[in-house]
C-alpha cells in the first residue's frame, strides 16, 4: 500500500488456518463483479454498483495495487481486505493514518472468516510498519461490522453523520511490547 511501506507488490501469500491472503488474480474478476454488485454486501456502503458497468469497466485483473488483498478459501476467492492511507478521509482524527475496509460475499458471512483475515491483514501491517495505528469506519446500523471492530480491539473515536446515516469511527492503538 502506496504511503504504508507496501512498496513490493505482490507480497507473498499470508496463510492463516484456513484462508489465503494474496494478490487479486484474472481468475477472482467475476467474484469482484458479485463482491461489488451486491445490494447484500452494499447495504452500508451507498448501494451495489450495477452489474452491466462492473462487467464493462473492471479490468482483467481487478484491484492489482499494494493493500489490497484477496482473501483465498479453498483456492477461491471470498471477500476482499483494504489497507490503505487514510488521506483523503472527512474526520480529522483518521487523517493520515492506516484504514482497514473488508467486503465479504454473503455466503462467507457468519464464520470468522473476516476477523481471521483482518487479524492476519493487521499483523502483516504491523510487521511492516510497528506502532502505526489503524482506523476503521462503519455505519453503527452495521451490526457485525461494529462486532468485529471491537474484537479486533478498534475503540471509539467518534461518532459522526454521513450519508444519511450515524458513522463510527474506530482508531487500533499499536500494541507496543512491554519491555
Amino acid at each position: 500500500m502506496e504511503g504504508l511501506g507496501l512498496r513490493a507488490w505482490p507480497p507473498e501469500p499470508i496463510r492463516t488456518e484456513r484462508l489465503v491472503l494474496r494478490a487479486a488474480e484474472a481468475r477472482d474478476r467475476g467474484t469482484f463483479v458479485e463482491l461489488l454488485s451486491s445490494a447484500e454486501v452494499h447495504t452500508y456502503l451507498g448501494g451495489p454498483r450495477p452489474r452491466e458497468e462492473l462487467e464493462r469497466e473492471l479490468p482483467k485483473v481487478p484491484e492489482r495495487w499494494p493493500g489490497s488483498f484477496v482473501v483465498d478459501l479453498d483456492g477461491a476467492m471470498i471477500g476482499q481486505i483494504l489497507l490503505r492511507r487514510a488521506t483523503g478521509h472527512s474526520r480529522p482524527a483518521a487523517m493520515g493514518k492506516a484504514d482497514l475496509g473488508y467486503l465479504f460475499l454473503p455466503r462467507a458471512w457468519g464464520f470468522g472468516y473476516a476477523a481471521e483475515a483482518c487479524t492476519a491483514a493487521l499483523g502483516m501491517l504491523s510487521g511492516v510498519l510497528p506502532g502505526e495505528p489503524v482506523v476503521l469506519t462503519t455505519q453503527t446500523a452495521n451490526v457485525g461490522s461494529m462486532r468485529l471492530a471491537a474484537k479486533l480491539g478498534f475503540a471509539e473515536v467518534e461518532r459522526f453523520q454521513a450519508w444519511g446515516a450515524e458513522q463510527w469511527l474506530g482508531m487500533r492503538s499499536p500494541v507496543t511490547p512491554s519491555g
